[in-house]
């Protein structure tokens, strides 16, 4: 009687175990964001922004809105996750369509929280092809520019370590160039780190592909 009571215990306890992992009980679910955990506005958008992550083709398509990435300000679609210490986002950048809207803009961002007039630095290709480092050195100031030579689509990256944010750029699959570093933009760990879209009009969604995307992260420094 008592073998037998084990024996169904065990068989319980096996079902059990087999029913947890077909459903991933206790085990970390994938976001379906791949390199990143969440998307979601920053600032007022209109409705409708989103993102999907294409796993077979590692690609991120993002619809976004939001009146600029600008001033004091922001206005976009964001995907995301946070971390610390010194890192790098790596992502080539197509824009879907064409549009009259030569300022939307697909951005490569650090940032130090997700209010709208957060201080960040990122790497961003406009919708008349120009690409540009822009920061903003503590929440609620201005934002600055400085421009590159490289007209879009790109390959761009922005480069953290410690205080200091550089961006490079230049044509998918040829050698990126530095632009910066600037040394303006106080961010405290953890950061938000991730990619954007903004239409540079308050009512309309505008969309970029970002592919061959690579985020590098280094240890938070003591």
């Amino acid at each position: 009687m008592k073998r037998r009571i084990l024996f169904l215990l065990s068989t319980a306890a096996l079902c059990l175990l087999a029913f947890a992992l077909a459903v991933g009980i206790g085990s970390a679910q994938p976001s379906g964001l791949g390199l990143f955990a969440n998307q979601g506005s920053v600032g007022q958008v209109p409705p409708g922004g989103n993102a999907v992550y294409d796993a077979a083709k590692g690609e991120y398509r993002i619809a976004g809105g939001g009146s600029n990435i600008w001033y004091d300000t922001d206005a976009f679609y964001f995907v995301w996750k946070q971390s610390s210490g010194d890192l790098s986002l790596t992502a080539d950048v197509q824009w879907v369509g064409t549009s009259s809207v030569a300022h939307r803009k697909a951005v490569l961002m650090i940032r130090q929280s997700l209010d709208p007039g957060s201080a960040y630095a990122d790497a961003v290709s406009h919708g008349d092809g120009l690409t540009s480092l822009q920061f903003r050195g503590a929440a609620n100031e201005h934002t600055y520019q400085v421009f590159t030579q490289v007209e879009g689509p790109a390959r761009l990256r922005i480069a953290r370590q410690g205080s200091r944010f550089t961006m490079y750029a230049g044509k998918p699959g040829e050698e990126l160039k530095a632009v910066g570093p600037v040394e303006f933009v106080s961010l405290k760990d953890p950061v938000y780190v991730g990619l954007g879209v903004c239409s540079h009009t308050p009512t309309t969604l505008e969309t970029a592909v970002f592919s061959n995307v690579k985020l590098e992260e280094s240890p938070a420094r003591q």
